[in-house]
C-alpha cells in the first residue's frame, strides 16, 4: 500500500522570465513530520514555501497536500495555515478579532469561533491579551497571535517563513521552544523557513538544505551535521563553522592517508562512501570538538604539532585557535583550561569524526 504523504511536491520547478529560481524539486513530507527548508538568503526556500502555500504559480510539476493535488487552487483551499515573517496583525482590531477574522469571513458559527480562539490562547498563552491592541504587545506576544491565527484554522499543514527573524536572541530562543512544544502538542504537518541552523538543528525532523533553487541535502539534523554531502553542507552547518584542509589522498603500509603541507592523516578508520582515490586533490573536513588538544605528544604518535594563536572563551567551553599546516583552526575546548599565544600544543585527529570531499566535485568520498 502507498503511503498517503501529507505533502508532496513533485518534480517542481519555477522561472521568473528566463531565470530558473527553482529545479525539478522532489520532497515528501510524512503526516505530522517537521521538515525545516535551510538555507542562505536567496537560495529558493522562501519561494518554494509561497509555492506550497499558492501565493506563486509553478513553471512545471505538481504539489499534492493529503493526496489532493492543489498544484492550481487557490491558497485559501489548500488546507493550510501560513505564518509569516512579519505579523501583519490588524492594529485596529484586538488580539480576539485578530484571530477570528478569517473565521467571520469564512462565515463560521460565532459558537465555533468563541471555541476555536479558546482552544489557541490556551495552547499559546495569549488568554490575558484578547482584548488588547497589537500596538499594546510586545514582539513575542505579536508573534504569538499571527501563529494563533493560524492555529485557530484547523487545518492539517502549517507553513512558517522565517517567524521568529524579526525578535531578539532572547525571544528567539523563548519562542523556538515555544514552536517545538506546539508541534509535539498538534501533531500537525510543519514546514518551517529559516536561515538560521541553530532553529533548524534544534526543530526539525528533517531539514532540506538549500542552494541556488536545489536540495543538496535532506537528511534528518544528526545526519546532515555529522556526514554532510558535500562541502557547501558542510560548511554551512555547525556553529563554529567546520574547519577544512586542502590536500590530497596518499597511502602507505597501514592504508590511506590525507596529507597536506606535512601534515599525515591516516584514514584507516574512515568510514568511506566509495574507495577513496590515491592520488586525488581532496579536502579534510573535522569539526572543533571532533579535534583533541594536549600539551604532549600523544602516546601512538599520531598527533600533530600546532601553535596557539588566540583564545576566545564562550562561557562553558572556549575556541582556541591554531596554525596547522599553515592553516588557522578552530578547537572547541573546556573553558577550565586556558591557552596563549604561542604556546605549543598537540592535536588527535578523530577520522571516523571527520569528512573527506573531492576538491573538484565538493561532493564527500
Amino acid at each position: 500500500m502507498t503511503q498517503l504523504h501529507s505533502v508532496s511536491i513533485k518534480d517542481l520547478s519555477l522561472n521568473f522570465g528566463s531565470v530558473g529560481v527553482l529545479k525539478d524539486l522532489n520532497i515528501d513530507v510524512a503526516d505530522g513530520e517537521f521538515l525545516v527548508l535551510l538555507g542562505p538568503s536567496g537560495c529558493g526556500k522562501s519561494t518554494l514555501l509561497n509555492c506550497i502555500a499558492g501565493l506563486l504559480d509553478i513553471s512545471e510539476g505538481q504539489i499534492f497536500i493529503k493526496g489532493k493535488n492543489v498544484t492550481w487552487e487557490e491558497p485559501k483551499d489548500r488546507g493550510i495555515g501560513m505564518v509569516f515573517q512579519s505579523y501583519a496583525l490588524y492594529p485596529q482590531m484586538t488580539v480576539e478579532k485578530n484571530l477570528s477574522f478569517g473565521l467571520r469571513v469564512a462565515g463560521l458559527p460565532k459558537a465555533e469561533i468563541a471555541k476555536r480562539i479558546a482552544a489557541a490562547a490556551e495552547i499559546l498563552q495569549i488568554g490575558p491579551l484578547l482584548h488588547r491592541k497589537p500596538a499594546e504587545l510586545s514582539g513575542g506576544q505579536r508573534q504569538r497571535v499571527a501563529i494563533g491565527r493560524a492555529l485557530v484554522r484547523d487545518v492539517d499543514v502549517f507553513l512558517f517563513d522565517e517567524p521568529l527573524s524579526n525578535l531578539d536572541a532572547k525571544l528567539r530562543s523563548e519562542l523556538r521552544v515555544e514552536i517545538k512544544r506546539l508541534h509535539q502538542k498538534l501533531a500537525n504537518t510543519m514546514i518551517y523557513v529559516t536561515h538560521d541552523q541553530i532553529e533548524a538543528l534544534t526543530l526539525a525532523d528533517r531539514i532540506a538544505v538549500m542552494k541556488g533553487g536545489l536540495i543538496q541535502q535532506l537528511d534528518d539534523p544528526l545526519t546532515i551535521y555529522n556526514r554532510p554531502r558535500n562541502l557547501f553542507v558542510a560548511s554551512f552547518i555547525g556553529s563554529p563553522a567546520m574547519n577544512f584542509l586542502k590536500g590530497e589522498i596518499g597511502g602507505n603500509s597501514a592504508g590511506p592517508v590525507f596529507k597536506a603541507n606535512g601534515l599525515d592523516i591516516s584514514l584507516a578508520s574512515y568510514a568511506a562512501q566509495q574507495p577513496l582515490p590515491f592520488g586525488r586533490a581532496a579536502i579534510f573536513g573535522f569539526r572543533p570538538e571532533h579535534i583533541a588538544i594536549g600539551d604532549a605528544p600523544g602516546p601512538t604518535g599520531r598527533s600533530s604539532p600546532a601553535t596557539v594563536d588566540l583564545d576566545e572563551p564562550m562561557g562553558a567551553d572556549s575556541l582556541v585557535w591554531l596554525k596547522v599546516a599553515g592553516k588557522p583552526i578552530s578547537v572547541r575546548v573546556d573553558s577550565g583550561r586556558r591557552y596563549q599565544p604561542g604556546e605549543k600544543v598537540f592535536l588527535t585527529f578523530n577520522p571516523n569524526l571527520a569528512s573527506v570531499f573531492d576538491a573538484e566535485s565538493e561532493i564527500r568520498i
